[in-house]
């Protein structure tokens, strides 16, 4: 798949101009239902949770967006793509969709660094909402694989290969987020927007940014989270190991742990009905 028909199977069709660049966004069912905000994780976007976002949407009124740097947002050379930078964005969001208001606060399921966003907005900004339920999150340290390390480090290297080299390696990269091995068509879609001019180095850049001191900021003050947590975890996680998150739920007062048998760090495309359903019963 090239060019920019990857966009169309999945169309945020709002924008919003954050700090950080512009934001693409979207909003699936009723206007009155009560609100539902899904955060997604690195290197990914709002696309994985094109499912569980329809499912959700015949109760709840699903807000998905592309954090500035990933999907169809905007990338730029000097972008502040950090996870600093995304928590801020993120509760100029829940001002711009009205969820900071009295009785409309939402609830929030956040993935992978999403967890690490969702999580700096509340302790740090202040950001307030009704429910919160982490999956395969970014909470801990240590976190960030050496070849994660490696990327990093050498972003200015690695932004030189040559355009199919860095297919290749993006394209592995993703592939093994999956126990259950995801489809052709899906696998293309998630590496499409990290290629090209604009694609390529934006693939690099966030993971340079990315940097274990902004969930050490906050490691400390779980404890004093107090709204009702489920954390869920694909036990397959070779990404982030399932042990993290019985320590996670272990720290926050009252969390709840739902483990997912034979499910990876991508749970949402390995487990999509049985995360939806211990969503909805969250939620609920």
């Amino acid at each position: 798949m090239t060019g920019t028909g990857w966009k169309t199977e999945w169309n945020l069709d709002r924008t919003y101009l954050s700090s950080s660049g512009e934001v693409r966004w979207a909003a699936l069912g009723a206007p009155d239902a009560p609100p539902v905000v899904l955060l997604h994780g690195t290197p990914f976007s709002s696309y994985v949770w094109r499912g569980v976002a329809r499912a959700l949407a015949d109760r709840y009124r699903v807000f998905v967006w592309d954090m500035p740097g990933y999907g169809a947002s905007e990338k730029r050379a000097d972008q502040d793509v950090s996870l600093a930078a995304q928590g801020r964005v993120f509760g100029e969001l829940l001002a711009e969709w009205g969820l900071t208001r009295e009785g409309a606060e939402p609830a929030v399921v956040a993935h992978d660094f999403g967890g690490c966003v969702a999580l700096r907005a509340h302790l740090l900004h202040g950001a307030r909402y009704r429910r919160l339920a982490l999956a395969n999150v970014v909470a801990l340290a240590p976190w960030g694989s050496p070849s994660y390390r490696l990327l990093g480090a050498q972003a200015e290297v690695f932004g030189q290969l040559p355009g199919a080299l860095h297919r290749g390696l993006v394209r592995e990269y993703i592939a093994s987020c999956s126990a259950t091995g995801l489809h052709p068509a899906v696998l293309e879609r998630l590496v499409e927007p990290w290629c090209g001019e604009e694609g390529q180095p934006a693939f690099y850049r966030q993971i340079a940014q990315n940097d274990q001191r902004f969930t050490d900021e906050i490691e400390g003050r779980y404890g004093e989270i107090s709204l009702p947590v489920l954390v869920c975890w694909g036990t397959a996680d070779s990404w982030i190991p399932v042990e993290r998150g019985h320590a996670l739920a272990d720290r926050i007062p009252g969390a709840r742990l739902r483990l997912i048998e034979g499910a990876a760090h991508l749970v949402q495309e390995d487990a999509p009905a049985e995360l939806s359903v211990a969503l909805s019963g969250f939620l609920g």
